[in-house]
């Protein structure tokens, strides 16, 4: 490791520690109250509580600054013993160098040789082909979570698609970077949903590729656990799994009711195991029961499983670039609640007419979908899809709930004066909805593009997580039109003989 960035790193955890110190002494109460106001004017338990508050945000960079740091010495001590290995050497005698390394790191650190040896690997990743991210790591700007989903997602990507997928999210004078709240501000989980989508849909193999290899690993596993449970899970096409899951909630939410004494994770496996084991579902005519003909609806005849639970099917949004969709373009779709998808899928879905799948179509000239206005109270089905579309989740900081399990909200209520339009409806989950109309936790403005932020009751503002939407390729037929028009020269766009027959029918 280099002296002069370890020293670098020694002072910033310092100051680090130094200003942690006095959030600590004006929490604990151990310093009067400054800054202009006497103690006594002053709120003391708020200045406490903020206190608390500050010290933990300033924590979270300590911790962040030591795990650069061990990264640093990590990777310091293998590359001193690399060095220090005769050139010569065979390849058993580097495997057994590479063990020893993985052994001492795993005694001094006490942690197991398989940690250890995922920490050596990291710490390789990160200070040779991933500076942006230990420079973020160092400034305490990211969280080590996050330094690890970036490691992780970048495997098996050439060095320029590394560089690319770390320029779009830690440098803001990339092409077309990230939108929304920094990266560290983002919470790892939904920063691991957001790195795997830029992944996708920049991967130099094709995704569709990728996926007819992966299905073929397709599988059910059993699992036994405690107390009597056990697990059983499914690896499967992303638009099967999204659609098992869409239907088991809807079906779920249906038997909710005054009562009903069962959650609604509850009830989502109560139905699933119903549909799994129960006779009749093994005569449910195809395209009835087991498609369904939208979100509440229990299928043609109103089907209903043996046992008697409903069993509606949901509506999956399946977002496609238009383009895409006719086939002049490989531009992947997005599948609600999971991410993107090949073309290829996503026109089968299309085409097929699946009733469970819902087509929504992108603006050609950005990229993002369009709004719905309404005037009404009541919020209309496809308001409702769109808010989904919008905001994917519970915009509440940290909150995963995806779409399905939230409620439409207005957020400046009808009654003193909000509309029900596009940017004054969110999504929050029913724990964060009774937190907003039980507690001073309050939604802000949203748009038609960008979920609504939330301020505490202590009025620190989080931002809302913004969709990462990407401008359309255009295929190089209609490139020759654009560039056409934009020179002035309509009439000879319009020439048949100046644009090639593919571009003609494109246009």
């Amino acid at each position: 490791m280099e002296s002069s960035a370890a020293v670098e790193m020694m002072e910033a955890i310092d100051a680090s520690t130094s200003a942690l110190a006095a959030f600590v002494d004006l929490a604990t109460g151990n310093v009067p109250v400054t800054g202009g106001q006497a103690s006594g004017a002053a709120d003391p338990l708020r200045d406490q509580a903020d206190a608390h508050l500050d010290g933990l945000a300033e924590l979270a960079k300590v911790e962040a600054r030591l795990a650069a740091l061990k990264v640093q010495l990590v990777a310091g001590y293998a590359n001193a013993e690399k060095a220090m290995t005769p050139p010569a050497a065979s390849p058993q005698d580097r495997t057994v160098r590479d063990m020893a390394v993985t052994a001492e790191v795993a005694g001094v650190l006490t942690i197991s040789e398989r940690a250890a040896g995922a920490l050596l690997s990291e710490a390789h990743v990160l200070t040779t082909d991933l500076p942006l991210t230990l420079s973020a790591l160092r400034a305490g700007t990211i969280s080590w979570q996050h330094a690890r989903i970036m490691v992780e997602e970048t495997v098996n990507l050439d060095p320029a698609g590394a560089a690319a997928l770390e320029a779009h999210f830690l440098d803001p004078a990339a092409p077309n970077a990230a939108r929304g709240m920094p990266v560290g501000d983002l919470v790892p989980c939904r920063f691991r949903a957001k790195v795997r989508s830029w992944r996708e849909r920049h991967h130099p193999v094709s995704i569709e590729k990728r996926h007819a290899r992966s299905a073929a690993d397709r599988r059910v596993e059993y699992c036994p656990d405690q107390d009597g449970m056990a697990w059983f899970s499914a690896y499967l096409p992303a638009d099967q799994a999204a659609g098992i899951w869409d239907r088991s909630t809807a079906a779920a939410r249906a038997m909710q009711g005054p009562g009903e004494a069962r959650t609604l994770t509850q009830l989502r496996a109560d139905v699933a195991a119903t549909w799994l084991l129960t006779a009749g579902l093994e005569h449910t005519p195809a395209g009835t029961a087991a498609a369904g003909n939208g979100a509440g609806d229990e299928g043609p005849a109103g089907s209903r499983s043996a046992s008697g639970v409903p069993s509606p099917a949901a509506q999956v949004l399946i977002t496609v670039p238009a383009l895409s969709l006719l086939g002049l373009t490989e531009e992947t779709a997005m599948l609600d609640g999971y991410g993107p998808i090949p073309p290829s899928m996503a026109r089968a879905l299309v085409a097929d007419g699946a009733s469970s799948f819902r087509r929504v179509l992108t603006d050609p000239r950005d990229g993002a979908p369009l709004e719905i206005g309404r005037t009404s109270y009541r919020i209309p089905k496809p308001l409702r899809q769109w808010l989904r579309l919008r905001d994917a989740k519970c915009s509440f900081p940290a909150c995963n709930n995806h779409s399905l399990d939230n409620d439409a909200d207005h957020l400046l209520a009808w009654a003193r004066g909000g509309p029900t339009g596009i940017s004054n409806l969110g999504q929050p989950c029913p724990k964060h909805h009774r937190l907003k109309h039980g507690s001073t936790w309050t939604p802000t403005a949203a748009s038609a593009n960008g979920p609504p932020g939330w301020t505490s009751p202590t009025g620190r503002h989080y931002p809302s997580e913004q969709p990462d939407w990407e401008p359309p390729h255009w295929p190089p037929d209609i490139q020759a039109i654009l560039a056409c028009l934009d020179t002035g020269t309509r009439e000879k766009a319009a020439s048949p003989g100046d644009v090639p027959e593919a571009g003609r029918a494109a246009a």
